[in-house]
């Protein structure tokens, strides 16, 4: 094999026109492996495509006996076939059958074969087949020969979809039939569209380069834009809060700048292909190892290699942005991952749903496409592999299933359900004026959560009667570097005027675990969920924690400042937060700027060691306000963030009820206004069972506000409680299942949907 075949364009070109040509498909097959054995001067040329019940199946070949072909096949992990499918990498050989991994198939007539070349190829981070190439005698293929035929075989993947239809039903280059997904629901709701990618997508029309110098210097030019990009976001302000960002920010700085991607990049440029077509080849081989790493730091490298080839991409194209291009019509967003800050970017462009394959429901992401109120889907492993461009898509983000590519009769059974959905939205509409009273005339409080200015918005449309719960660390973490105290108090004013009045509840800073920013630079921990967050990390960055207090003392002027402190776990975390707090707003008045018209300062009882510390802060505390995200996972000892264990607490269990019902007795003895905030506060059920517990405000999404108040207007609480706090002291089964037998006995199923 020449080494002249380095640059294989004519090769390329040929098999583009050659699959255009309209041959049937046995022929371009065949005229494939011709070419290519012909190209390379190698005796055998195969291809081996994936079947939809996952074997590699011989499809072509040149060298190897004609009746092989659609009857050879192997499994994923058989062979050296097989082997370069399991690893996604390529295989180079001197003498293949002493191979340990051989595997012999007489019926191929492969006998006289000794050196092998194989190469993975690779649609969407997925491998669709293998290309192979083989020679009589025992030779070492060059580092040149296996670039040459891996660039082949991406062409190759692109070329083959075209011919799919007519090979067979079998064959599974891409996943066409209808299919259904289970996923995680991060807003509710139902979305039908055509899907776009969020990553950047290369048509095949751009893979083979007219002008390679051309293509040398804006591959170059590119390189040295994303470069400085990378530098500036390591040194921008990096010592804001806690130092320089050796952690993350080094590490990703270093992938940008290693000159082994880089000389990859070139060498695919070099050998005809355009500076986008490069480009997505190494984003296909990061996708592909990326399926198999098990390791969580690899794993988050190869996340970072893929998202430097998309940033890369953007660059080329102009679109320096990480907004992908919507067009008019139906249009659901697909992606790998997603910040707060990307997400945001769509926030105008329409979108009937979002799909997010690494995300879960307490993610920043989902917490933003709540605010959004837009269908949204996570935890869908596989899914960017799953989807074409084009496909179309049901989000059905109150059952958790996503339908990719639906037949007529799930459409339409759809659309009716999307049509019971708005009657129901219109009832609930009708309800925004009405007090939020039950039969027997319980008042209770409806509040909002938020963290975002567009979260406030849903004030008016829901009728709620304040925030509840308004998370403020969504600014730092939506913002490129560190809010200045100004931008800061203007943030929280904001706050105020577009809550017009009503009640907001701000919690301060609940950094850490989850939540990192990008310029805080913290050590790996082993569970960070239990670790430095939250008041721990803020009582440790006093300079940090004390400007926030002084931003929201600032803008609260004039009005009631409602203050609560984070995921406190003893008395002693909230004495030294309130003493900061009253410490800022001594400094504040002693140079004359006025404070707010009364001040509140309550906690979170987040952990259950805070439950059993009330008694020693009760004199100290004007409010507490339970926050079930984090209290449920660490009463249940299950991390919300580790899809496996997520779903294994319920709010609906005798366990987490019986500690709710001791909170709420013990502050009413102690005379604690108690109010209880969270996601599973949302769902009708969950809610009049804490109403039924004493609870008399609760704050939850705004998509909650007229389900919560349509079922409580239609309940009796004394009832409710009677039957639930026997439940709960003789009952033995699934309280859940008992729970919402009772409300459908009593009071229909549509309030409980």
């Amino acid at each position: 094999m020449p080494h002249s075949f380095s640059a294989p364009r004519l090769l390329m070109n040929r098999l583009r026109q050659m699959m255009a040509a309209g041959h049937e498909t046995r022929d371009r097959l065949d005229k494939t492996v011709q070419l290519i054995a012909g190209t390379m001067v190698a005796d055998v040329c195969s291809i081996y495509l994936r079947t939809k019940t996952d074997e590699l199946e011989l499809v072509a070949t040149e060298g190897l006996r004609r009746e092989a072909v659609f009857s050879t096949k192997l499994a994923m992990d058989e062979g050296l076939v097989g082997q370069i499918a399991l690893t996604a990498q390529p295989l180079a050989i001197q003498d293949a059958p002493r191979h340990p991994a051989f595997s012999y198939r007489p019926e191929t007539g492969e006998d006289p074969y000794h050196a092998f070349l194989g190469v993975p190829i690779l649609r969407g981070g997925r491998v669709i087949g293998v290309l192979t190439v083989q020679n009589r005698t025992e030779r070492a293929y060059g580092e040149d020969e296996i670039e040459s035929l891996q660039t082949i075989a991406m062409v190759l993947a692109e070329l083959a979809v075209a011919v799919t239809d007519e090979v067979g039903d079998r064959i599974s280059l891409r996943g066409r039939r209808a299919a259904r997904m289970s996923g995680r629901v991060l807003c509710g709701g139902i979305g039908f569209g055509e899907i776009r990618f969020h990553d950047p997508e290369v048509p095949a029309a751009k893979f083979f380069a007219e002008d390679q110098s051309r293509e040398i210097s804006r591959l170059g030019k590119a390189l040295r834009t994303l470069r400085l990009n990378v530098d500036s976001m390591v040194t921008i302000d990096s010592g804001a809060l806690m130092g320089e960002p050796r952690d993350v920010l080094e590490t990703y700085r270093l992938l940008a700048h290693d000159p082994a991607w880089t000389e990859r990049l070139m060498d695919a440029v070099d050998g005809g292909l355009t500076a986008e077509a490069a480009i997505d080849r190494a984003r296909r081989e990061h996708r592909a190892r990326l399926e198999t790493a098990t390791d969580p730091y690899i794993r988050e490298r190869l996340y970072d290699l893929e998202d430097l080839d998309n940033r890369l991409l953007r660059i080329l194209s102009g679109n320096e942005t990480l907004k992908a291009e919507i067009a008019d019509g139906d249009v659901v967003l697909v992606a790998r991952r997603l910040g707060p800050a990307d997400l945001l970017e769509y926030r105008e462009s329409g979108l009937k749903g979002i799909l997010i394959e690494d995300a879960s429901v307490s993610s920043h992401a989902a917490i933003v496409a709540r605010a959004m109120g837009i269908p949204t889907l996570g935890g869908l492993p596989g899914l960017t592999t799953a989807l074409e461009g084009g496909d179309k898509v049901i989000v059905d983000a109150e059952d958790g299933a996503l339908h990719l590519r639906p037949d007529e009769a799930v459409s339409n059974a759809y659309r009716n359900k999307v049509a019971l959905s708005s009657e129901r939205e219109e009832r609930y509409a009708a309800l925004r004026d009405e007090p939020a009273r039950s039969l027997d005339g319980v008042d209770v409080r409806l509040m909002l959560n938020a963290g975002l200015q567009l979260d406030l918005d849903h004030l008016q449309t829901t009728g709620a009667d304040g925030v509840g719960l308004f998370r403020t660390e969504f600014q730092f973490l939506v913002a490129e570097s560190m809010p200045l105290l100004g931008e800061q108090v203007k943030f929280y004013h904001d706050a105020y005027e577009r809550a017009r009045g009503k009640p907001v509840i701000f919690r301060t800073v609940d950094l850490g675990g989850d939540k990192m920013l990008p310029n805080l630079n913290q050590e790996r921990e082993e569970n960070p969920a239990l670790g430095w967050r939250s008041i721990r990390f803020a009582l440790d960055s006093k300079g940090f924690f004390r400007r926030q207090l002084r931003a929201l003392l600032r803008a609260s002027t004039g009005r009631p400042l409602w203050i609560m402190f984070p995921m406190i776990t003893v008395a002693e975390e909230f004495f030294e937060a309130k003493a900061l707090l009253l410490d800022e707003l001594a400094w504040s008045e002693a140079r004359g700027h006025d404070g707010p018209s009364e001040l509140h300062i309550g906690a979170m009882l987040e952990t259950p060691s805070f439950g059993f510390a009330l008694k020693e802060v009760c004199a100290e505390v004007d409010f507490i306000s339970i926050g079930t995200n984090d209290l449920l996972q660490f009463f249940f000892a299950a991390d919300r963030m580790t899809p496996k264990v997520a779903d294994r607490y319920d709010l609906l269990s005798r366990p987490a009820l019986r500690f709710l019902q001791h909170v709420a007795e013990t502050c009413d003895t102690l005379g604690i206004p108690a109010s209880i905030c969270g996601e599973a506060t949302g769902h009708p059920a969950n809610a009049l069972c804490l109403i039924a517990l004493g609870y008399r405000q609760l704050s939850m999404p705004a998509s909650s506000i007229g389900p919560v108040k349509f079922a409580l207007r239609s309940a009796n609480i004394a009832d409710i409680r009677h039957t639930l706090c026997k439940q709960l002291d003789q009952g033995t089964g699934d309280l859940r299942k008992e729970v919402l037998a009772m409300f459908r006995d009593t009071h229909g199923s549509d309030a409980f949907h």
